[in-house]
């Protein structure tokens, strides 16, 4: 990156001081095609004002107005491999050492550290609920992806008002097809919360399937409600989760982006036909937000409407991890 002009630097410490107090911030400007960046005075149009998109760019926390999303960028000194926000609450997922360590850090709105939790596994889904109160993680604890059999998730729940803590979903009764139901290969990964700050949704394997299944925080239960849903994601509205579907069943040969109705459960496969490894962000009731993988290694954030009416476009260009954040 070229250096920024007198100008530009004034205008960064002013944006640093304003709206992310004691986190240090650089503006820049990702280019579409090859995902570099290009050094561009920031605009308090584009960065302050406004609705905006909270990514990572290249692990580290950012912001981008929701009308320029491909546009200037502010780029804070967090860094996380998986980050989520609502109400003004932020959770991050980071790893402390090289192996199979990460630390759950829970940030304010001006990103000062509230809360952190030691975690064993690595970074791999991060929800808030709507309200900011309950902050979910799924690590991997056995294995590094989701196309093979041969892994392990622990998925937890954090009540960061009252300091509860779920440390696995497998402490939950199961209930599959109406009937009591244990095993030992159960695993959970990829909460949603509906916004009642109680009930849930997240996907659950076993035996072969990948199920979704719908919690109950306070009773400490869940259901099986329909099969081949993985990494749900709830509607604004509550009435339908998007996720990726196995295609064929097997994930070995990818995810097709897909929306369930909840109430009717039909399953909706979206104009988005690349494999999509990812739990989708809703940005408002009709459209969706997810990464995609380059073949250098680096992601795009793309979107997608969830009618599955039209075709995807780049959203945020170098980034991922994508959500929403309202003015208010």
């Amino acid at each position: 990156m070229t250096a920024l002009s007198h100008r530009a630097r004034l205008l960064v410490a002013a944006l640093a001081a304003v709206a992310l107090t004691g986190v240090a911030v650089v503006s820049v400007r990702m280019a579409a095609g090859a995902g570099g960046t290009d050094a561009t005075p920031p605009t308090q149009a584009n960065l302050a004002e406004g609705p905006r998109l909270q990514v990572l760019t290249n692990g580290q926390l950012s912001v981008v107005s929701a009308q320029d999303p491909g546009g200037p960028r502010t780029v804070t000194a967090v860094r996380c491999d998986r980050a989520h926000a609502a109400a003004h609450v932020v959770v991050c997922l980071r790893p402390v050492e090289a192996l199979r360590t990460t630390q759950l850090v829970v940030l304010d709105r001006d990103l000062r550290e509230q809360r952190s939790v030691d975690l064993a596994g690595i970074p791999n889904r991060a929800r808030v609920s709507p309200s900011g109160r309950l902050v979910a993680w799924t690590l991997f604890v056995d294995g590094h992806s989701y196309a093979t059999g041969g892994f392990s998730t622990q998925t937890g729940i954090l009540d960061t008002r009252s300091g509860q803590i779920v440390k696995s979903l497998e402490e939950f009764t199961v209930a599959r097809d109406g009937q009591p139901y244990r095993a030992e290969d159960v695993n959970f990964w990829g909460v949603t919360f509906a916004d009642d700050d109680n009930r849930f949704y997240a996907t659950m394997s076993t035996n072969g399937h990948r199920y979704l299944v719908e919690g109950d925080l306070a009773a400490r239960t869940v259901r099986t409600l329909a099969d081949n849903v993985e990494c749900p994601s709830l509607s604004p509205d509550g009435t339908r989760v998007a996720f990726k579907a196995a295609v064929d069943g097997d994930p070995g040969r990818g995810w097709r982006l897909s929306t369930l109705d909840l109430a009717s459960l039909r399953a909706t496969a979206l104009s988005e036909t690349r494999s999509v490894d990812d739990q989708p962000a809703w940005l408002d009731n009709t459209t969706l937000a997810y990464a995609l993988q380059r073949e250098d290694g680096t992601n795009d954030v793309w979107s997608v409407p969830a009618d599955g009416a039209a075709m995807p476009r780049l959203l945020v260009p170098g980034a991922n991890s994508p959500v929403f954040l309202s003015e208010a």
